[in-house]
């Protein structure tokens, strides 16, 4: 009986290493938003890493997150580490192209709860009612990330997150914009006019 058991164990162990084996090598989550900003407002909110937590989903989870940033402020070379709680876990990030306006690249790497070296784009297109952004993660699978994908959706667990994000990128861009039209606005005004002084001593 033990030898059956042990036979039958063996083989359940056989097919799922074949099935693991057979899961896709590579993943991509990718989710969109239409953006009513200039694209170059919304990629201003990416660009620079300290404007991360006014719409990042992550910054959410906590509050209390600790953040470094490198000596680059903005553009290539500028990087970023973070420490957080369970949600949101340790890890780093820097970006490696850039093209304003239009794309942003990033090195991803998460160093717990587990390590994973993955990338992230985010693309801007201009349209006639304003900016569409595309954000990307994209990696490979490991046998460990192969197997956790039997029993884990990635994209339905970390593609709410990006439209949290995404959502409130929308709202601070385009509250970015219109404050950007309205200091345009009233430095082209003309000069109010003022009214000739009245000399009280002439008749």
């Amino acid at each position: 009986m033990a030898k059956k058991i042990l036979g039958a164990v063996a083989v359940l162990i056989v097919i799922f290493l074949v099935v693991v084996a057979t899961r896709p090598g590579t993943f991509e989550i990718k989710r969109s938003l239409l953006i009513n900003a200039p694209a170059e407002v919304v990629y201003d909110q990416v660009d620079d890493f300290k404007s991360w937590n006014a719409w990042s989903p992550w910054d959410q989870m906590d509050p209390t997150m600790k953040r470094t940033f490198n000596e680059v402020p903005s553009g290539v070379g500028a990087g970023y580490a973070w420490v957080g709680n369970k949600d949101v876990g340790e890890g780093n990030m820097k970006i490696t192209d850039a093209k304003p306006a239009e794309h942003l690249g990033l090195d991803l790497n998460f160093t717990a709860p587990f390590a994973a070296n993955n990338r992230t784009d985010f693309d801007f297109a201009k349209t006639g009612e304003g900016t569409t952004v595309t954000w990307t993660m994209s990696g490979t699978n490991n046998f460990v990330s192969k197997a956790m994908s039997l029993f884990i959706d990635m994209d339905k667990m970390v593609g709410p997150d990006f439209e949290k994000g995404l959502a409130s990128m929308k709202k601070v861009s385009e509250e970015a914009a219109a404050k950007q039209a309205a200091d345009v606005a009233a430095a082209a005004a003309p000069p109010a006019p003022v009214e000739a002084a009245v000399d009280a001593g002439t008749p």
